[in-house]
């Protein structure tokens, strides 16, 4: 482990924090300027010549700030002689923007995607993609890790007597089956239409809600706007409460006071791939930092990543109580 060197970006430095607590390993100094004409220069301050460098960024607002430090700090280590340069990145917020579905618009995650390769990134290691296809955007290694496993824990000593897992949209489906899997209940999913950035319409319920208490899980939160009118949605099906999980709590405008009021929602659970708000104190938060750690140590050794979720991916192992770390 001393050929590791970990950085951190300013976006979320608590977790990285806890990666290397998790590592048994420091985390190194680095320092980022602002000039005058706004724009940034970075400086590592730890000697990278001939080390595996992990730098831990996610991609949260402001977004853009960060994804330029971001690359300046590949640049830096790939400058330094660095043998490798692994960006560890918990939210990749370009996994929006992954097709082509109007005229002349263009596709963000394949774009950022190759901005970090040419960089200087050797390999990717990112948290519960939006879209997955956007794996496939990267001509470099790409670590998919998945927090359901995480996720599942916090349920796992409940009564889930009467409980759906219930998705907000047919997207989505898939993991929540498997997440229903993990629980041993059944799925539901809810048929979305987006109409604007902050704006859905739910118009069916696929699935037995009525009478049953749901538990919500989706990708990412960001205005609320789809939890909500899920939730109104529910309650005209009949069911009664809810519990929602997220594995990104971005929760951006004025989204904890709509999560915060709603009558049905009995709880938030999200986990620390990117900071949580301040003014919640009530939110449940799941650490991912031992996820990740594990994650950079089995890459330094040469070991599988893949393997690390025998048990909560049916490609690998059927499910099981705990992940295998």
């Amino acid at each position: 482990m001393s050929q590791i060197v970990v950085f951190s970006g300013s976006a979320h430095r608590p977790l990285a924090e806890k990666i290397c607590s998790e590592l048994g390993q420091p985390l190194s100094r680095s320092e980022t300027v602002r000039f005058s004409n706004d724009c940034l220069q970075v400086q590592l301050l730890a000697n990278c010549r001939k080390k595996d460098v992990f730098i831990i960024q996610p991609l949260v607002p402001p977004t853009q700030d960060h994804l330029m430090e971001l690359l300046l700090m590949i640049d830096a280590a790939r400058g330094a002689s660095a043998d490798s340069v692994t960006a560890v990145i918990p939210h990749y917020a370009y996994a929006r923007s992954d097709k082509k579905d109007a005229s002349r618009i263009s596709i963000g995650g394949r774009l950022v995607a190759d901005m970090l390769t040419t960089a200087g990134a050797a390999r990717v290691v990112t948290m519960t993609l939006h879209a997955p296809q956007v794996h496939g955007f990267f001509s470099v290694p790409v670590d998919h890790l998945t927090a359901i496993g995480e996720l599942a824990d916090h349920y796992r000593n409940r009564d889930l007597t009467d409980t759906v897992v219930v998705s907000p949209d047919l997207g989505n489906a898939k993991t929540a089956s498997l997440f229903a899997r993990l629980l041993g209940i059944p799925v539901a999913a809810g048929s979305k239409q987006r109409q604007a950035d902050d704006k859905v319409v739910i118009d069916a319920i696929v699935g037995d809600v009525a009478g049953k208490k749901a538990i919500v899980l989706d990708d990412e939160i960001a205005t609320g706007g789809s939890i909500i009118e899920l939730m109104n949605k529910l309650g005209e099906e009949g069911c009664t409460e809810a519990s929602v999980a997220c594995t990104h709590g971005l929760f951006t405008g004025n989204a904890v006071e709509r999560l915060r009021g709603h009558p049905a929602i009995t709880e938030v659970v999200t986990t620390d791939t990117v900071p949580p708000p301040a003014d919640w104190p009530e939110l449940q938060v799941r650490s991912v930092a031992a996820l990740f750690a594990e994650a950079i140590a089995r890459i330094h050794a040469g070991e599988s990543v893949s393997s690390l979720f025998d048990g909560v991916d049916p490609a690998h192992a059927p499910p099981q109580a705990k992940l295998p770390l």
